[in-house]
């Protein structure tokens, strides 16, 4: 059995309702839920929310199940795993429990289901990884970069700042889409970022995080061009 958890609390704070807040016509946790069936793989599509409003329009997109989240997991300091983990134990005391959760975030309206069912297949086939979630690369060599110094900048490594972009180590960050993982490494507390996780790489043109309302118009610009342009919908 195979769930999806769409984390979604209410109380956003930079963009207010941002997980219902239309996007390009639609809320924009829509874009989640509809990914999540189109991929073919759950059993259920739950949403973890202390919002009877998310919950509500969640339930309207498809969501399948609403787990109530506890003012405790529903502050501005609560990470991810833990929500996760008690949407899993509500799961299994109202289903059963699962054996492969995949977190969703609600704010990643560039989600492709081909990904979500590749994270599966790859986590599947690999019995000693615990976790498949969403990478990306870095548009500028990481190995380059400078900081502010004073009125002026200084490099973070000047051992790198002569060398060719094409010389220097390529390296990925998290895309924040999705997080494959099996029902017990989520609740054993196992780390995301480590050798047992499988990166599943994903194009730069589908990541952009939606932190601030420049983040929006952003996303909301890229979303309707790549649409234009022949992307899906």
């Amino acid at each position: 059995m195979n769930i999806a958890v769409i984390p979604a609390r209410g109380g956003s704070k930079r963009i207010k309702g941002k997980n219902v807040r239309p996007f390009a016509g639609k809320p924009l946790i829509a874009y989640s839920i509809e990914a999540a069936k189109q991929a073919g793989v759950f059993d259920d599509i739950v949403v973890s929310t202390d919002s009877p409003e998310i919950a509500r329009v969640a339930k309207t997109w498809g969501a399948t199940l609403i787990i109530e989240r506890p003012d405790a997991l529903s502050d501005d300091h609560t990470g991810t795993s833990p929500v996760i983990r008690h949407a899993i134990e509500g799961y299994s005391e109202i289903v059963d429990k699962p054996d492969f959760v995949c977190c969703i975030y609600a704010t990643a309206p560039f989600l492709q289901a081909g990904f979500l069912a590749d994270g599966l297949a790859r986590l599947q086939a690999a019995p000693a990884m615990y976790y498949a979630f969403s990478v990306t690369t870095f548009d500028f060599p990481i190995q380059r970069a400078i900081r502010l110094a004073g009125e002026g900048v200084e490099p973070v490594d000047a051992g790198n700042m002569g060398m060719r972009s094409q010389d220097l180590e390529e390296c990925y960050h998290d895309a924040g889409q999705f997080y494959w993982g099996h029902s017990s490494a989520w609740l054993a507390h196992q780390p995301m970022f480590a050798q047992h996780s499988i990166p599943v790489v994903l194009p730069r043109h589908l990541v952009q995080d939606i932190d601030t309302m420049e983040d929006w118009t952003r996303a909301e610009l890229m979303y309707l061009a790549y649409v234009k342009g022949g992307g899906d919908a």
